[in-house]
């Protein structure tokens, strides 16, 4: 199938965040464009944003009034990272009424989004202060003094230490925190560190530490704090490494991937292998079938590589 012929199936109406993400990020497009503001129109309307905007209670929170993290999954923070990605921001008053909600429900000592402990642990903090600065809040106090954080609390060679056991790559989400921000946003210290931090990960190919890793090779969606070489290259690509040598096994292995139809399959829906059965399953589309959102991502990626 052409490359025409996929974009063709990405910019069908049925979901407005592919059509608009595809629009904008695949082909280009302005916010101005009249085929983009219609796309961006429907989304709070239509498809999955508007189902997740359906179980939000009207005081802006899901699951929960008392916590933003629990259940895991299905409460305000993993939703508010979900509507992040499709495209919302907080030009919508839901959104900005439940982000706003979202950065007061733990203290502000650390930044917007904490981990329930004494201090925050990157897996929440990255992964919240990504989805904030998507949602536009990039040059929020608060966000900016999570991305310091982050930064002060880098590794000096590099990556950012998981649980107290060394560097590695499921703390991913430091860096994927910086990936989020313009560059032209970025403070030297927060450059430098994204620096480091890329260099770790190209060390290792993306993908090579300790054992082989079975979930790493497998694509996702949601990806909340999980890791997988997809996630690698979005991140990668976004901070201009899309032609480093160090990049060619995640690059093959992404177009290997590829059917002989140009789409990508959802491998799998979180959690993969690392969590008990009561967790509940957060799934847009069907694990095993062609994906929208993993096509869109793929393409993304390879048109920043080159």
């Amino acid at each position: 199938m052409s490359r025409d012929s996929v974009l063709e199936w990405l910019l069908e109406p049925e979901q407005p965040s592919v059509q608009y993400l595809a629009l904008t990020q695949l082909l280009g497009r302005k916010e101005s464009d009249s085929e983009v503001k219609e796309a961006k129109s429907r989304i709070p309307r239509e498809g999955w944003a508007a189902t997740i905007l359906a179980d939000r209670n009207p005081a802006g929170w899901w699951v929960r009034d008392w916590s933003h993290f629990s259940p895991s999954y299905t409460s305000t923070t993993w939703m508010m990272v979900v509507l992040s990605d499709l495209g919302l921001t907080r030009e919508l008053p839901e959104v900005r009424h439940s982000a706003e909600l979202w950065m007061r429900m733990k203290p502000l000592r650390y930044g917007p989004v904490v981990h329930p402990s004494v201090e925050p642990h990157y897996c929440s903090l990255g992964m919240g202060a990504a989805a904030l600065i998507r949602l536009g809040y990039g040059d929020d106090p608060r966000v900016r003094r999570s991305l310091e954080w982050i930064v002060k609390k880098g590794h000096p060679q590099g990556g950012w230490s998981h649980f107290g056991s060394g560097r590695n790559l499921d703390a991913w989400q430091g860096l994927g925190a910086l990936a989020s921000l313009p560059r032209s946003k970025r403070t030297a210290a927060m450059q430098r560190s994204a620096e480091l931090g890329a260099e770790f990960f190209l060390e290792r190919e993306l993908h090579r530490q300790g054992p082989r890793y079975e979930p790493w090779y497998r694509f996702h969606y949601p990806v909340f704090y999980f890791y997988d070489i997809l996630v690698g290259l979005e991140m990668m690509t976004g901070l201009g490494y899309g032609q480093d040598p160090r990049m060619r096994f995640a690059l093959s292995l992404l177009e290997k991937k590829r059917r002989t139809d140009g789409r990508w399959v959802l491998d799998s829906v979180h959690p993969d292998v690392m969590h008990p059965a009561k967790d509940k399953v957060v799934a847009l589309e069907k694990a095993g079938a062609p994906s929208k959102i993993i096509t869109l991502r793929a393409l993304k990626v390879l048109a920043r590589a080159g």
